[in-house]
């Protein structure tokens, strides 16, 4: 009876070595991960012209001038109409959307938390 609890406490001991939480991310909530992707307080000045500015409101796509797909992701107004269509949609490349930037890799997590915390938040300019 001895051997078999010396054999299966080394037992346990060697399989809950292996056992680590190694996701940093998975400890916090967005606004506060390792990574830097602060979520709280977006706003579109500080964080989201930006974001749409670098990807999404150039030439072509959805500039004032383009207005790809009737938007237009170059001002405030234009990006607030945006968010009640399929802007979430297309930025997380679901199904039944058009992935978002076209032709561009998909937009960060980080960015992607960013527009959805935004929008969350009533769009506050």
């Amino acid at each position: 009876m001895n051997k078999l609890k010396i054999v299966t406490t080394i037992a346990l001991v060697l399989i809950l070595s292996g056992c680590y939480f190694d996701k940093e991310d998975q400890l916090y909530p967005i606004s506060t991960t390792g990574t830097g992707c602060d979520t709280t307080n977006v706003t579109y000045s500080a964080s989201i012209k930006t974001i749409f500015d670098n990807n999404c409101a150039m030439s072509g796509c959805h500039d004032a001038q383009t207005k790809s797909f009737g938007y237009d992701l170059s001002d405030y107004n234009g990006s607030v109409a945006s968010t009640q269509g399929r802007l979430l949609g297309a930025i997380n490349h679901q199904n039944g959307f058009s992935a978002m930037p076209k032709g561009m890799a998909k937009l960060s997590d980080c960015d992607i938390s960013k527009i959805t915390a935004w929008i969350n938040a009533g769009t506050p300019q």
